[in-house]
């Protein structure tokens, strides 16, 4: 039995059960004023179909991890790909959970996107098995790891009935200052998650269309012992047109993209980490595709994207929708805590002999920690409700983001096992 294949398999079964969920969770949601229905009767029964079609996909996904666990030998969740993956699954578990005790079925239009986008951000990376490096073979890399992964999806799920508050109970129609800025401030939370999309269209477009740039790019190498610098040449490979290349470099292939057949300009000396001109230039193609979507999704609606799904929420209390963010948070928080602090440092203890380190990542963890601290705090103690607590557990949210993609991708440490080209 080919475990791997069957994991591809159940990976993919996952994916587009949960894009026929989402889409049937639309349907319940706004299928409640197709004229002579019954509202109620509707919604429950889609609602009831919804549900189900979610939960056959959070089985298959299940069954992805067990495959994939049974191939590897080891939990999934050791590079970029297994771990956001993992990190999906522990959304939709937590959704799960959340949806059973309030039976709210417009969590499932919010959170099933939410899902997906992650599911397919993994895909961007490298799928192949790895075997674990030294410091990954512990038993503390299971608790550690997926403890940590179940409190940001309670996080995310907290994210998603903070953000549907927000489009809920923000006036769209407000002329005053306070009121403009807060709906400028949702639009570009929506904008926020669309760049994310975009970085995915973007990487699956050239790869489907075998684009590849490579640059020569000139390193300077200190040798210690002649105390003396030399220059060696290593390559640099690109699957997105180069709107900016290497710092240092010249283009030994580019394929021409829309007459572009040389980078407009280079990445700046400063920006001098390992493929940083790769980075930034993926992040312009991110922010470019996502622009794009955005205002497609403009013209389509014909209206900001937060006031045409502001109506949607029209006949759910926002009260329930504060209580259900407020819960999952503190659901998350104590899990969180033991995976992604206590637990890590007891790792940290035996993997490298100190339990603190300041490792970007650590100090990333720490900081995602204080922010929720400060949320329960400001919640409990001053009475932080409504939307001023949906504003932090949105922004929390992005924190755990960062602390996930930014510090794996862009800042090098310890923690750094992207699983990357």
């Amino acid at each position: 039995m080919n475990f791997l294949e069957i994991s591809r398999t159940a990976f993919m079964t996952a994916f587009l059960l949960y894009c026929a969920a989402f889409i049937l969770y639309v349907v319940a949601v706004t299928g409640r004023t197709w004229r002579g229905r019954d509202p109620r009767h509707h919604e429950q029964k889609w609602g009831r179909i919804s549900f189900t079609v979610s939960s056959l996909g959070l089985l298959s996904h299940l069954i992805y991890c067990g495959t994939r666990w049974a191939y590897s030998g080891h939990v999934p969740v050791s590079n970029m790909y297994e771990f956001m993956t993992f990190l999906s699954m522990m959304i939709m578990i937590a959704f799960t959970i959340v949806f059973l005790i309030y039976r709210k079925i417009l969590l499932g239009m919010f959170a099933l996107p939410l899902a997906i986008v992650i599911m397919a951000y993994a895909a961007v990376f490298p799928q192949d098995v790895q075997p674990l490096i030294p410091s990954l073979r512990s038993i503390w890399l299971y608790i550690h790891v997926t403890l940590a992964a179940a409190g940001e999806a309670f996080f995310a799920v907290g994210f998603i009935a903070g953000l549907m508050y927000l489009l809920r109970s923000v006036d769209f129609g407000a002329k005053d200052s306070t009121g403009r800025r807060q709906k400028r401030w949702v639009e570009f939370t929506l904008f926020s998650i669309i760049i994310v999309v975009g970085f995915i269209v973007s990487v699956f477009a050239f790869r489907a269309a075998g684009y590849e740039a490579v640059f020569i790019q000139n390193q300077t190498v200190i040798d210690s012992q002649v105390d003396q610098d030399s220059t060696i040449e290593d390559k640099e490979v690109y699957k997105l047109p180069p709107i900016v290349g290497p710092h240092d470099s010249k283009p030994a292939e580019i394929q021409p993209f829309l007459g572009m057949s040389q980078p407009l300009f280079e990445a700046p000396s400063w920006m001098n980490g390992q493929n940083a001109g790769r980075k930034l230039n993926t992040v312009i193609w991110a922010i470019l595709t996502g622009t794009v979507l955005y205002l497609l999704l403009r013209l389509l609606a014909r209206k900001p994207l937060g006031k045409a799904l502001s109506p949607v929420l029209r006949g759910i209390d926002p009260d329930d929708l504060d209580e259900i963010s407020y819960r999952a948070i503190a659901i998350g928080f104590p899990i969180f805590t033991l995976g992604a602090l206590v637990f890590a440092m007891i790792w940290a203890q035996q993997a490298w002999g100190r339990f603190w380190g300041w490792d970007p990542k650590e100090v990333w963890a720490l900081i995602t920690w204080l922010f929720y601290s400060a949320y329960l705090h400001l919640r409990l103690s001053r009475g932080f409700q409504g939307r001023q607590a949906s504003w932090l557990a949105v922004l929390g949210f992005l924190v755990v983001m960062f602390t996930l993609v930014g510090v794996n991708l862009i800042i090098a440490g310890l923690h750094s096992y992207a699983g990357t080209d």
